[in-house]
């Protein structure tokens, strides 16, 4: 039986139903491949070939990445600890970023997915309002960061944690949270790390207190039921593709080889 007066229940169902976002929990990985899934990513949601993705994951062990301008002897100038660390270079611009206890997300979106209607820059807003969000239900007052202090793509301090942008998020005085973009004509990634620990006195940042009970794993699952719900999407438990794979696995040996991280 059809309704009067408008579409049948089944396509205004239809019609209201919310877009969906792919959440891939990640393994432990090294740097070459976190960032060659990560580019996997990019070229193959813009082909339309992947679902839009958010990705959570950590690293295997401690390593700098540079960002994409930055020289790469401003790494081989770094003192020890941080100077004999396993380094990559990163897709996205901004400064140097040293993994160890973190966790890391990554967003990967069609140009002209709703969400963002041609402004990447949405975001930035997003994904750290809502880490904030989370962090505040669990009794932290995370804030953003509401400055810019003129730093860029290749100038300012070395890590990225000693730079300021309004879109930051701060504990305290100090940066918990930064995040990095890489755009295409198709899609943007955009990257960030939330810290959860530091033995690197080299680079300053604050991190989640260990008396907030809140594990990488119970975080990662909050963030991504947090994200989806603030963003007006559906989050989607979901697993790699062989063809995401594949294209990683091709990848990795850019990121693991010497002309891709020293090429500037």
């Amino acid at each position: 039986m059809r309704s009067v007066g408008g579409a049948s229940p089944a396509r205004a169902e239809t019609r209201t139903a919310l877009p969906s976002l792919r959440v891939i929990h990640d393994e432990v990985l090294d740097g070459p491949t976190n960032m060659a899934r990560d580019e996997a990513l990019l070229t193959l949601v813009g082909a339309g070939d992947a679902p839009p993705t958010l990705r959570t994951y950590r690293w295997s062990g401690p390593t700098i990445s540079l960002g994409y301008f930055q020289p790469y002897a401003a790494y081989a100038a770094l003192d020890p600890p941080a100077g004999g660390l396993p380094v990559v270079r990163r897709q996205t611009g901004g400064g140097a970023i040293l993994h160890d206890r973190e966790l890391t997300y990554s967003i990967t979106l069609p140009l002209n997915h709703p969400l963002i209607a041609g402004n990447p820059n949405v975001l930035y807003e997003l994904a750290h309002d809502t880490v904030i969000a989370c962090l505040r239900s669990r009794g932290l007052e995370a804030h953003r960061g509401g400055e810019t202090d003129g730093s860029g793509s290749a100038r300012g301090p070395f890590f990225c944690f000693a730079r300021r942008h309004r879109f930051d998020v701060l504990l305290g005085g100090d940066k918990l949270v930064g995040s990095a973009q890489r755009r295409t004509r198709h899609a943007v990634l955009q990257h960030g790390s939330i810290m959860f620990g530091r033995r690197y006195e080299q680079q300053p940042h604050a991190v989640v207190p260990e008396t907030v009970s809140l594990s990488h794993d119970s975080f990662r699952r909050l963030l991504a039921e947090a994200f989806a719900r603030r963003a007006h999407l559906v989050a989607t438990p979901g697993e790699w593709r062989t063809l995401e794979l594949a294209r990683a696995a091709e990848l990795s040996a850019k990121y693991a080889g010497r002309e891709w991280t020293r090429r500037v």
